[in-house]
């Protein structure tokens, strides 16, 4: 039988962060409705294959994908998290077994290792399955779901290119987007599982290749790179989702944010600390002063840009994990001004897209204003939602009774 204590390596325990700060975290973090909104949406497992994705615009009821959509992760994943709060704040978390739930929500997700129709996005589905291996790190089943789809990502892996592919392109069009930032994770859970350190070399390559060519001077970011597989030689730059191809899509942005935190988190090179900086410290002085942020930071403000909260929520937990890694360099002002600007980035959008009444928690989504999907609620931000409350209890820096 093989040994996974390795696995232990990558729950990282948060330290509380030696700083006071200018602003409480939104007491919406913190609802009973948080709960009872998710538990329901469980309960609701239509033909058990089918998982929520966005809403409607006028009643905020949930419509459902397959299990071959890039989202179908989240809720699952989301599931997972509600244990976590059910830990660090039982009194607002209804009593039930949401690893079980979890389970449960995640089982038809292993369809995908037998016909991946989801390409690079098999990172993101493989979120609720690290989550269960966290708790139960001996689970030889999970280990070996996630070893499966870590090798399903590595085949997308080009050594001309130094990438893994996006899209599916045809020819020796080769597209890699800014979203892949986030699926380099699964490399080092498997890495641990299987003692490949190919898999790290990759995710490092990835990253690297996409701090030359997605990143601007700047800070902001591309979000699709087109290269030519049989040179690795960039072809173009450009926008899939956002405003034009020049302009700073704010998902991608966050995308972004988080990813570099996580490579840092991951390897403790100091480039992926600076990336995940210039980005955040970017993505900061480009808000608006109503604090809502925008579908895309360059869109015309007239007639009204749409807001994003998938992309708020985002950045609000890529912060406050920057914070967390701030701190745990002793840099206490670094560690202070990531936090703040995620809790006021949090304020804000609740003031804006808390909805009591809707199946989702959040209106105001954007998933592609291209087109046409927005002003609805969005799993993913509702998922970025409660793991940024986790984040800050695990920090120290909120409280079950706000």
């Amino acid at each position: 039988m093989r040994s996974f204590a390795p696995l232990l390596a990558l729950v990282f325990i948060p330290c509380a962060l030696p700083v006071s700060w200018a602003a409480q975290p939104p007491k919406e973090l913190y609802s009973r409705l948080v709960s009872s909104k998710i538990l329901a949406t469980a309960r609701d497992r239509r033909d058990g294959k089918s998982y929520p994705h966005n809403t409607d615009q006028v009643n905020g009821i949930w419509n459902y994908v397959g299990t071959d959509w890039w989202t179908s992760g989240f809720f699952p994943s989301t599931l997972y998290s509600m244990n976590r709060r059910s830990e660090l704040c039982p009194t607002t978390v209804d009593k039930v077994d949401w690893v079980n739930l979890g389970q449960v929500w995640s089982a038809d997700l292993t369809r995908l290792l037998i016909r991946n129709s989801v390409g690079h996005d098999i990172g993101f589905i493989s979120f609720p399955f690290v989550d269960e291996l966290t708790i139960h790190p001996n689970n030889e089943t999970t280990a070996e779901i996630i070893e499966g789809f870590s090798d399903i990502l590595a085949k997308r892996f080009d050594r001309t290119v130094g990438c893994t592919r996006s899209r599916d392109s045809s020819g020796t069009n080769f597209q890699v987007i800014i979203d892949n930032m986030m699926t380099l994770d699964l490399f080092f859970v498997a890495s641990r599982l299987t003692g490949n350190k190919t898999l790290i070399d990759m995710a490092i390559s990835h990253a690297d290749k996409t701090i030359e060519h997605h990143i601007r001077p700047d800070g902001s970011s591309y979000h699709v790179v087109e290269y030519d597989s049989s040179t690795g030689r960039v072809i173009r730059r450009r926008t899939a989702q956002g405003y034009a191809d020049e302009s700073t899509w704010t998902r991608g942005q966050a995308w972004g944010m988080l990813g570099f935190t996580n490579m840092y988190r991951r390897t403790e090179l100091e480039r992926y600390l600076q990336t995940a900086r210039r980005m955040s410290k970017l993505f900061i002085s480009r808000m608006p002063p109503s604090g809502v942020v925008p579908w895309d930071f360059d869109a015309p403000i007239d007639p009204p840009r749409p807001a994003d909260v998938s992309a708020a929520n985002l950045a609000a937990y890529a912060l406050l994990t920057l914070s967390e890694q701030e701190s745990g360099i002793n840099n206490s002002t670094g560690a202070k001004y990531y936090a703040d600007a995620a809790v006021k980035l949090l304020a804000d959008t609740v003031n804006l897209a808390w909805r009591p009444s809707w199946r989702s928690l959040f209106s105001n989504g954007t998933i592609n204003k291209p087109s046409d999907d927005y002003w609805t609620g969005i799993v993913y931000a509702d998922y970025y939602l409660v793991e940024s409350g986790n984040k800050l209890l695990e920090m120290g820096l909120g409280g079950c009774s706000l």
